[in-house]
C-alpha cells in the first residue's frame, strides 16, 4: 500500500557527512511503510528552498536532513506555496538547537523513524521582513561566528567551534543605538519577565501595548527554542514553541571590560539582571537603526539592515515529532 510520497532534501555537508553512511537505513525505513521517496541532496545555498517550492505540490509529506540552515531553507520553501505539507526533520548538524528543542532523537534512524510513526505538531516560526525564520533571529556579539567558521572546523569541533572563534572577538565588541519598539505579551507567560519593573503588565482582557526602548546594544536575539548554540535556557525558563510568542534578549553596552564577564554569566545561567538587559516576550518587534546591522538568522547570514521588522507567525508549519 502507498502510504504517500515523500521529498526527501538532505545536505550531504552537514555535520560530519554522517548521513552519507546513514542514507541507505533512512530510505528502508520510509520504503517499509510504502513511501515513495525522491532524493534531492543540496549542492549549494538555496538549493533546499528551490526544492521545495518546484516540487512540492507532488509530494505528501517533506522530509530535510542537515543543521539548522537546511531546516531554515525548507521552512522557507514551505511558506511560500499555497499547499502545506508536514515536515520531518531529521538533525544532521553540528548543534541541532531546534531538534532538541522538538525532542527529536539525535539518532538519524530513530529520527526516521519518528518521521513515519509520530504526530504533526503545530509550530511557530518567524517573519524576519521579506524572509522566515525557524527558531532565531539575532544581531551582535558571536552573531557572525557560525557563518563564518568553516564546515569542515564546524565538523571537528561541533559547536565548540563557535565558541572558540567567538572568542577571538571579545576585544572588539561592536555596539549598536536602536530604537525596539514592541507589543508587550500578557505577564502569566513567563515569570521572569515580572521582575523588570518596566516591563510589567497590568492583567486585562487585551494586555498587550506597545513599548518602546533607546539604548546602546552589544547583543540580540528574537528565538523560539529551549537552546542557542547548545546552551539549554538561555532564551528563558518558560518556553513554548507554539504560543505565538517570541523570547526576547537584548544586552546593553557594558560600561567596563569587567562586567563583559557577568553579562555572559547571567544570560548563561538565565540570571536577569535589569543593569545589563532587558528580557521580554512578545509577537511582534522592530528594530530601527542609523547605521545598516548585520543579522543572522537560524545560523546563516540574514543580511544587513537599518530596519527590521519580526512577527511571529503562530502554528505556521507543521512538523513531525515523537507521538509521546
Amino acid at each position: 500500500m502507498n502510504a504517500g510520497n515523500i521529498l526527501f532534501v538532505y545536505n550531504p555537508c552537514a555535520g560530519k557527512a554522517k548521513i552519507r553512511g546513514k542514507l541507505c537505513d533512512i530510505i528502508d525505513i520510509f520504503a517499509k511503510e510504502g513511501y515513495e521517496i525522491t532524493v534531492y541532496p543540496t549542492q549549494r545555498e538555496g538549493d533546499a528552498v528551490r526544492a521545495v517550492m518546484e516540487k512540492k505540490k507532488r509530494y505528501d509529506l517533506l522530509v530535510c536532513s542537515g543543521g539548522d540552515g537546511t531546516l531554515d531553507e525548507a521552512v522557507n520553501g514551505m511558506v511560500r506555496c499555497s499547499k502545506k505539507i508536514p515536515i520531518g526533520y531529521i538533525p544532521a548538524g553540528s548543534t541541532n538547537d531546534f531538534a532538541k528543542s522538538l525532542g527529536l532523537p539525535k539518532d538519524m534512524c530513530r529520527a526516521a523513524e519518528v518521521i513515519v510513526s509520530g504526530k504533526d505538531y503545530p509550530c511557530d516560526i518567524g517573519a524576519f521582513n521579506e524572509k522566515c525564520f525557524v527558531y532565531i533571529a539575532a544581531f551582535g556579539l558571536f552573531t557572525d561566528v557560525s557563518y563564518e567558521t568553516s564546515q569542515e572546523i564546524k565538523n571537528v569541533l561541533g559547536h565548540m567551534a563557535y565558541l572558540l572563534e567567538g572568542v577571538k572577538r571579545i576585544s572588539s565588541i561592536k555596539s549598536y543605538r536602536l530604537k525596539v519598539c514592541y507589543k508587550d505579551a500578557c505577564k502569566d507567560t513567563e515569570k521572569e519577565d515580572q521582575i523588570m519593573e518596566d516591563q510589567i503588565i497590568e492583567d486585562s482582557a487585551d494586555c498587550e501595548e506597545e513599548k518602546v526602548i533607546e539604548d546602546e546594544f552589544i547583543f540580540g536575539m528574537v528565538t523560539n527554542s529551549l537552546s542557542v548554540g547548545g546552551f539549554k535556557r538561555i532564551t528563558g525558563k518558560y518556553v513554548e514553541l507554539d504560543d505565538g510568542k517570541f523570547e526576547v534578549t537584548l544586552i546593553k553596552k557594558p560600561s567596563n571590560p569587567l562586567e563583559i564577564n557577568m553579562i555572559i554569566a547571567a544570560l548563561l545561567n538565565r540570571n536577569i539582571n535589569t543593569d545589563y538587559m532587558y528580557c521580554f516576550k512578545t509577537r511582534r518587534i522592530t528594530f530601527e537603526a542609523e547605521t545598516e546591522i548585520p543579522w543572522t538568522t537560524d545560523g546563516e547570514f540574514g543580511g544587513s539592515h537599518k530596519y527590521v521588522c519580526i512577527e511571529n507567525m503562530k502554528q505556521a508549519v507543521k512538523i513531525r515529532v515523537p507521538d509521546e
